[in-house]
């Protein structure tokens, strides 16, 4: 039996919007920080990312240390980024406050 157009168009329709989504071994896109620029793919999974206060990211002498995980991110580290706001902004495992650093964005040093 075949059935009849109006039953087969909103199994279309599902059909179609299903396969425009992606799958779950593609990246999802990255989000915007509040002032307006993107996170890069590389830092964020459209939740990893956010600006923290200065207050949340000391500097050491070995590095920024993240006050809520005690992590120490050297400043030779590959995950560094200079911050394109000027703000600090930290992405996290699952956007997590006790997470551990995916990126962290600093502002640039002005001496």
């Amino acid at each position: 039996m075949i059935p009849d157009c109006r039953s087969v168009t909103p199994l279309v329709a599902l059909f179609l919007a299903s396969a425009a989504l992606p799958s779950s071994g593609s990246r999802a896109i990255a989000h915007d920080a509040a002032s307006g620029w993107s996170y890069p793919l590389a830092c964020c999974s459209g939740f990893d990312c956010r600006q923290v206060s200065a207050a949340r990211v000391a500097e050491t002498p070995d590095g920024y240390v993240i006050a809520s995980t005690g992590e120490v991110v050297g400043y030779a580290d590959g995950r560094i980024r200079t911050s394109p706001d000027g703000e600090f902004h930290w992405c996290s495992v699952a956007g997590a406050d006790d997470g551990d650093t995916i990126c962290l964005f600093v502002p640039p040093k002005l001496f």
